[in-house]
C-alpha cells in the first residue's frame, strides 16, 4: 500500500543515487523519481507553496502522489514531506492534479482521485474530486466526506471517465471550481461547479468547449481575474498544429474574456499559446502578497523519452516562475524581479557589428543573457548557446518571415527539433532575455510577448556562447550574468 511515510523513507534512503549531471540550479525538481504537473500553487502564511504530481519510486509515471515544496522567492526551494498518497478507496490508483486555497487560516487541497475500473488501465477508469485540509501547511488530512464531487455529478452526454484537475476560486463569498473533461466525441471542454461549504457542490454549466481545433480533451484549467478581465488557461490534448503554433502533442493556451456565472458560460474571441517552445504543459497560477499573478508550468512533454530517466533516478522540472501581465487583448509573460538577486559576474558589451560568427568571450551552463539586436540588413541573426565542437543550441530570427526559431537538433543527447513563432521587430530591434540552466533554455522575446522553453542535454564541455548574422547587423547591447 502506498503511504506518505513510505514515500518519504524511500526517497531519504536513496537520494544518494541521484546523478547531478543535468540537475538544474534555479528550477524546481523533485528530490528523487518522477515529477509532472504543478499543483496547489499558493502564497500562504508568507511563503509560496507548490505541490506537484509525484511518483517517488522510479523516474517514470506511476500511481500519483503529491510532492510538496516551499519557497520565499520562487528561486530556491525547500522540500517538505509528501502531502498526499493514494491511500484511500476513492483515490487508490492516484491522487491526480488539483489546487490549493485558504479557508479560515487552514490550507485546503482539492484534487482528483483516480480509480482503474478494468484490466485496460489506459481506458478503463473513473475520477472524482476530493479535499484534504492542513492546520500547519505540512500535514494534510483527507475529509471523511470525500469524494465531494463524484462521477454521478457529470452531466449526461459527457465523458464518464475524464473528469479531473480541479482549480478552485472564490467570487462573492461562493466557491467555484473548474474541471477539465470532454464529450467523448473529440471535443475538450471545461465544467463549472459551485459550493457554499466545500462539501456540497452543484453543477453550474459547461463554460467552454473545443470547436474541433482545440483538442479532444482539456486538462488543468485555471480561471482567474486580471485587470478587470477573466482569463482561462488550459491544456488541450492532441490539439492539431496551426501554422507554427501547437506543434507539440499536447499544448497550453489562454483565452481572455468574460465569465458569466449566471449563464454558466465563458465568452472569448480568440486563443493564444502560453509558450511556443518544446516543453511547457499544465501550468498553474497564483497571486502573491504584491498582487502579482504568477504562473509556472511543467517543463517537459508527455510521451517522449527524458534522458535522465536512464540511470539518473529523476525526471521532470518546472519552468521559471513568470509574471502574467494583461496588455490590451494579449498576455505578457515576464521573469520575476527576484531573479536579479541571483546575478553574479556581470559582463557587458555594446555596439557590436555582426557579419558571420562572433565568439562572445564568455561561457557557462547556468546564466542569464539580455541581448538587443538591430536587424539592419541581415537575413538571419541570433545566438548559439552551449557551444562546443558539433554541439550548439540556436536561437535565431529571420526577417523575411518575421520568425523566431529555437533549434535543438545539435543540443546533445535529448530530442532534437525546431520550434518557430511569429515575432515583429520594434523599430528594427529584437530584445531577448535568455535563461540557461544546465539542461534548460527559456527565452523571453520582446518583453514577454512570446516565450519559448525547452530541455537540452549537451555535454559538460559545451559552454560557449556565440552571436552570428547572415548578412550585416549589430548588437546594440549584450549583457551576461552567471546565476548562483
Amino acid at each position: 500500500m502506498y503511504t506518505r511515510e513510505n514515500a518519504d523513507k524511500f526517497v531519504a534512503d536513496r537520494k544518494y543515487l541521484l546523478k547531478e549531471e543535468y540537475r538544474l540550479t534555479f528550477h524546481l525538481m523533485s528530490e528523487f523519481g518522477w515529477m509532472n504537473d504543478p499543483n496547489g500553487f499558493i502564497y500562504y502564511n508568507g511563503e509560496f507553496h507548490m505541490f506537484y504530481q509525484y511518483y517517488p519510486y522510479q523516474p517514470v509515471w506511476g500511481p500519483m502522489h503529491w510532492g510538496h515544496v516551499v519557497s520565499e522567492d520562487l528561486m530556491k526551494w525547500k522540500h517538505l514531506p509528501v502531502a498526499l498518497a493514494p491511500d484511500q478507496d476513492y483515490d487508490r490508483d492516484g491522487c491526480f492534479s488539483g489546487s490549493a486555497f485558504e479557508r479560515d487560516g487552514k490550507l485546503h487541497l482539492m484534487y482528483t482521485g483516480h480509480l482503474v475500473t478494468g484490466p485496460d488501465r489506459d481506458n478503463e477508469y473513473c475520477q472524482n474530486q476530493n479535499i484534504a485540509v492542513s492546520e500547519d501547511g505540512i500535514r494534510f488530512e483527507k475529509l471523511t466526506s470525500n469524494p465531494v464531487i463524484g462521477p454521478e455529478q457529470i452531466p449526461p452526454g459527457l465523458s464518464e471517465k475524464d473528469f479531473r484537475d480541479p482549480k478552485v476560486f472564490e467570487r462573492d463569498g461562493v466557491y467555484y471550481v473548474v474541471l477539465g473533461s470532454n464529450d467523448g466525441q473529440g471535443h475538450g471542454l471545461i465544467l463549472l461547479y459551485r459550493s457554499e461549504d466545500l462539501i456540497h457542490w452543484s453543477f453550474v454549466g459547461e463554460i467552454a468547449r473545443s470547436d474541433g481545433r482545440l483538442g479532444d480533451n482539456w486538462e488543468c484549467p485555471d480561471l482567474f481575474e486580471l485587470g478587470g478581465r477573466d482569463v482561462l488557461i488550459m491544456s488541450p490534448q492532441r490539439m492539431p498544429a496551426q501554422g507554427d503554433d501547437y506543434q507539440n502533442l499536447h499544448s497550453t493556451t489562454y483565452m481572455i474574456g468574460r465569465l458569466d456565472i449566471g449563464q454558466g458560460s465563458f465568452h472569448y474571441e480568440r486563443y493564444e499559446p502560453v509558450d511556443c517552445g518544446f516543453d511547457f504543459y499544465a501550468p498553474q497560477t497564483t497571486v502573491d502578497a504584491k498582487g502579482r499573478r504568477i504562473v509556472m508550468g511543467w517543463m517537459e512533454t508527455w510521451e517522449t523519452e527524458i534522458p535522465t530517466q536512464l540511470g539518473h533516478y529523476w525526471a521532470g522540472a518546472m519552468t521559471m516562475p513568470r509574471e502574467v501581465i494583461l496588455d490590451g487583448e494579449a498576455l505578457l509573460f515576464k521573469p520575476l524581479e527576484e531573479t536579479v538577486a541571483y546575478r553574479h559576474n556581470a559582463y557587458e558589451a555594446s555596439d557590436i557589428r555582426l557579419a558571420g560568427i562572433k565568439d562572445m568571450q564568455v561561457s557557462g551552463d547556468c546564466y542569464e543573457l539580455e541581448v538587443v539586436f538591430q536587424a539592419d540588413q541581415a537575413e538571419e541573426f541570433g545566438l548559439r548557446l552551449r557551444v562546443s565542437g558539433e554541439e550548439e543550441t540556436v536561437l535565431s530570427y529571420r526577417q523575411a518571415e518575421s520568425q523566431f526559431r529555437f533549434n535543438r537538433d545539435l543540443s546533445g543527447i535529448g530530442l532534437g527539433g525546431e520550434r518557430r513563432t511569429k515575432v515583429e521587430l520594434k523599430d528594427g530591434l529584437l530584445a531577448l532575455r535568455v535563461f540557461v540552466d544546465k539542461s534548460s533554455v527559456e527565452v523571453f522575446i520582446q518583453g514577454g510577448e512570446k516565450v519559448m522553453s525547452g530541455r537540452i542535454y549537451p555535454g559538460a564541455d559545451s559552454l560557449g556562447i556565440q552571436a552570428y548574422a547572415d548578412g550585416l547587423c549589430s548588437m546594440v547591447s549584450f549583457k551576461k550574468w552567471d546565476i548562483k
